[in-house]
């Protein structure tokens, strides 16, 4: 298989079900974020903290299932789909992480060690996926547990930099206003 083919050559792609699209559109526009997402979080592994590292490997995974079914407009029952069970993973590690952090009593600036700085900057861009989901939504059918899914992994993200920093040993600073 080489890797181009030039079918993309004039500004349209082909979505699962092979049909094709504008490279601009809302859909592409979606999962083209999420894409960005899972590379920003490859830059972030090795965090140098192994438990860390293999959930960052999940999410990288499932990541991978969020793009494929944003790409899929009419998705089979056996295609690839983001289910209850994915948020319900992510909402049980953030509650076991969050009991080795200091309760949180305002806002954090994003930032830390490099670890941590890369993790803020990653939840961002998860952020903008969620948005660009929802509005692919208001025009178009998708799957309603995607964007759950994509806020829930921002709040993981959060929660990872504020470890991360922790355990680090660098300090959280709070806006001044």
């Amino acid at each position: 298989m080489t890797i181009y083919t030039g079918r993309g050559d004039d500004g349209e792609t082909d979505l699962r079900d092979m049909s094709r699209v504008s490279k601009s559109s809302a859909r592409i526009e979606a999962y083209g974020t999420v894409d960005e997402a899972n590379a920003l979080i490859g830059t972030v592994r090795p965090t140098g903290h192994d438990d860390l590292d293999d959930l960052l490997s999940t999410v990288q995974n499932h990541l991978h299932v969020v793009q494929a079914d944003l790409a899929n407009p009419d998705p089979d029952p056996e295609d690839p789909r983001v289910e209850p069970d994915h948020v319900d993973r992510l909402e049980g590690r953030i509650d076991a992480l969050d009991e080795e952090l200091e309760p949180l009593r305002s806002f954090v600036l994003p930032g830390g060690g490099t670890a941590g700085a890369r993790l803020h900057h990653a939840r961002t861009v998860v952020r903008r996926a969620e948005r660009r989901s929802v509005e692919l939504a208001r025009s178009e059918p998708i799957n309603e547990t995607v964007v759950v899914y994509l806020n829930r992994l921002s709040d993981l993200l959060f929660t990872l930099a504020r470890v991360a920093n922790a355990r680090d040993g660098e300090p959280e600073e709070s806006p001044s206003y």
